[in-house]
């Protein structure tokens, strides 16, 4: 898997990207666009460490983060279908999790909650626990994951071969 796959099958498939990005700081954005010629699939990413930030840029709602926390596959959900709403992609991809060190009974080191949404479809998320590998390693892997997901994606799409 590559940042390099990932943005040919978008040209081909004429799709453009955003991400959401709240642990990994916009890791899976520096990943996409490290390479030239990523501006005609790669639309923008969104850096959205705090609440507030995940409110006012991608319009996740204040209720969903007091019912269910910021680490929670509902949060993740509304940050990706924020980004497509804020942005000409139409595929965007969400990260929120802890990175640790630290965490809680509720919600350990290593939780990551992942949305994928696109333009006509349903939005898919997922929480992966990646344990306590420590914050590095777990941003890391959370950008991995991100980025695999962005691959499976399009490469399930019927022109993206």
């Amino acid at each position: 898997m590559s940042a390099a796959e990932i943005l040919n099958l978008a040209r081909q498939s004429q799709i453009m990207i955003a991400t959401a990005e709240s642990c990994t700081g916009g890791m899976v954005a520096v990943a996409l666009t490290d390479l030239p010629g990523s501006s005609d699939v790669f639309d923008r990413g969104f850096v959205t460490y705090s609440n507030a930030a995940k409110s006012d840029m991608l319009g996740v709602n204040g209720a969903t983060i007091e019912q269910f926390g910021a680490v929670s596959e509902e949060v993740a959900q509304e940050m990706a279908e924020g980004a497509l709403r804020a942005s000409q992609a139409q595929l965007a991809v969400s990260i929120t999790g802890i990175a640790g060190p630290g965490g809680s009974e509720h919600k350990p080191e290593g939780r990551v909650c992942f949305g994928l949404a696109g333009d006509g479809r349903t939005t898919f998320t997922e929480t992966v626990e990646f344990g306590a590998l420590g914050r590095t390693n777990v941003r890391e892997s959370a950008r991995d994951y991100a980025l695999k997901m962005l691959l499976k994606n399009l490469l399930d799409l019927p022109n993206s071969l």
